[in-house]
């Protein structure tokens, strides 16, 4: 899960006396980006993040007046000058940041509306105030008729919160369950899907969003992937694997892997052309197979690790390498 799906819930289920912390905007470097959040909650609870844990105490200090007073504060972090790190809060980042402090009434609308967008696979539009002539400052959902102009302004911050994104877990199997769980961590939407009755269950994989079971050769089909969804075959049987891949192949996926070596993937990408699928250079292109990035792997945890990372990857439109080796800005 997230933090803002953290947050939504703890709001949603008792929202009296927190006090949200989101950072609205950065200029030169920063640990995070606009949009993260923390929550501070009764009891000095918190969930969520702005910064490597360098601003949080400080901000949990000022929440205590932002809840006393009832009114928003907007916080300046300015780390470009080098005696920061002597009389400052010590970040060393060399930028500029601005979080908004809100108190939040019990249950805001805003948090029930991402509540039931996320149940539902839909997105949210919000804006957050911060500065200037747009309204008092405070998060709000930007409706129709508001998103443009509040969009204009320079004192808003907009975000689109997107629907947790969709994996589709064909096999069942003990090593499927970590890769589950690490999708569950990142927020993600996870279907577990087998042709054995018995191993997709609660039991095997709490809190997942679907659990199917059927014909290895309908599977894809009640599964029903999303365009632009993530999904890997990994049932370790051949004859599973084959008529999966045969379905998933033409679909418009955003990532597609397969579990087991190059040579067998080979094998059965030549079996699939050989019953009528033309496998086009684009479907191969889109398969990753073997799956994963080359950490070095070895057990089920570890690779789930690379899956994910790999799948992480794709998705932000990376190819993986480390960050030293990137020119660009890290979060460019």
């Amino acid at each position: 899960m997230n933090e803002l799906q953290a947050i939504v819930r703890h709001l949603n289920r008792a929202g009296a006396g927190s006090v949200l912390a989101t950072l609205v905007t950065v200029e030169g470097s920063s640990y995070r980006r606009p949009g993260a959040r923390m929550l501070i909650a009764e009891g000095g609870v918190r969930i969520g993040s702005v910064s490597g844990g360098c601003l949080e105490e400080d901000l949990f200090e000022r929440s205590k007046r932002v809840s006393a007073t009832g009114r928003a504060q907007l916080v300046v972090y300015d780390t470009t000058a080098e005696n920061d790190l002597l009389w400052g809060v010590g970040l060393g980042c060399h930028g500029v940041v601005r979080i908004l402090l809100e108190p939040l009434p019990s249950r805001p609308a805003w948090a029930a509306a991402i509540a039931e967008n996320l149940r539902t696979g839909r997105a949210t539009e919000l804006a957050v105030v911060w500065d200037g002539p747009a309204g008092p400052p405070g998060t709000m959902l930007r409706d129709a008729h508001a998103g443009t102009s509040l969009k204009a302004e320079s004192g808003v911050f907009s975000e689109t919160v997107k629907p947790p994104t969709p994996l589709s877990i064909f096999g069942a199997g003990d090593d499927a369950q970590p890769l589950a769980r690490l999708a569950q961590d990142l927020g993600w939407s996870v279907t577990v899907a087998d042709p054995r009755p018995a191993m997709p269950t609660a039991a095997r994989f709490p809190g997942v969003s679907g659990l199917v079971a059927g014909p290895a050769d309908e599977l894809a089909a009640r599964v029903a992937p999303a365009p632009g969804s993530l999904a890997i075959v990994m049932t370790h049987h051949y004859v599973h694997d084959r008529p999966l891949l045969r379905h998933l192949l033409p679909l418009p996926l955003a990532y597609l892997g397969l579990l087991g070596p190059r040579a067998r993937a080979q094998r059965i990408l030549a079996d699939i052309a050989e019953e009528g699928l033309a496998v086009t250079p684009a479907m191969r292109l889109r398969l990753r197979a073997p799956v994963g990035l080359d950490l070095g792997a070895d057990g089920p945890q570890e690779v789930a690790l690379s899956v994910i990372a790999e799948m992480k990857a794709v998705l932000a439109g990376r190819d993986g390498r480390p960050l030293r080796d990137r020119t660009l800005p890290i979060h460019a």
